[in-house]
């Protein structure tokens, strides 16, 4: 990723309610448009799994309980792009089949893939649930199921209950907690602090796989 790139994410991020209030003062009603967009890509494409998630839901939450975005609307329109985005790339996983495992292609992270997939054999269909609370690995969630030709009704069933758990929590989260004094003080902490323990399950993953490596290397 080039480095002007991860500068202006880590920018965003760091400024993300301040980004969101430009957004919701200079865009109004096509600000929901815009949000959309995010989730769903976020969710729904392989290429971006970067985008901001758990973090900007929980900025809404607070935006919304401070009177500047209406809670019940931005409710709405972050579930149903949560919702399309996993199904959008579930049906890209299908069309592409088992050939993005046989070689790299150029925008997909073949490592990423490759986790998401013991992810899902280890945990089975309940895995688009549990992903959802799991950045990146959300976003190869629904494309490797996909591939793997999950029966496409508990695969809605598990994606329409994942996305409005995931929604629901973090922007109640932001809503009744985002504007305490000490949380507001702190915001970008707060953030990063969302951001970290959303990946904290991959990096215990992560390091239990490394070990395992070096256990079974040094054993044989």
């Amino acid at each position: 990723m080039d480095a002007n790139i991860v500068f202006n994410l880590l920018d965003v991020l760091i400024n993300l309610d301040k980004y969101l209030t430009e957004i919701i003062n200079n865009y109004g009603m096509w600000s929901y448009l815009i949000l959309f967009l995010v989730i769903f890509c976020e969710t729904g494409l392989v290429v971006t799994p970067f985008l901001p998630g758990d973090s900007l839901i929980f900025v809404l939450g607070a935006l919304a309980a401070s009177g500047e975005i209406n809670l019940l609307a931005i409710g709405s329109v972050l579930i149903t792009a949560a919702i399309l985005g996993n199904v959008v790339n579930y049906q890209i996983g299908r069309f592409l089949g088992p050939k993005v495992f046989e070689k790299d292609m150029r925008f997909l992270k073949r490592e990423y893939l490759l986790r998401t997939h013991e992810f899902y054999e280890k945990h089975g269909g309940k895995t688009i649930i549990i992903a959802r609370f799991i950045p990146i690995i959300r976003t190869f969630a629904p494309f490797v199921a996909g591939i793997g030709q999950m029966r496409y009704a508990p695969f809605l069933v598990y994606n329409i209950t994942g996305s409005i758990a995931w929604v629901l929590l973090f922007l109640s989260g932001g809503y009744f907690f985002g504007n305490i004094p000490v949380v507001e003080k702190n915001f970008t902490l707060v953030v990063f602090g969302i951001i970290f323990i959303s990946l904290l399950p991959g990096i215990i993953a992560f390091l239990r796989h490394k070990r395992q490596k070096t256990m079974e290397h040094n054993e044989g």
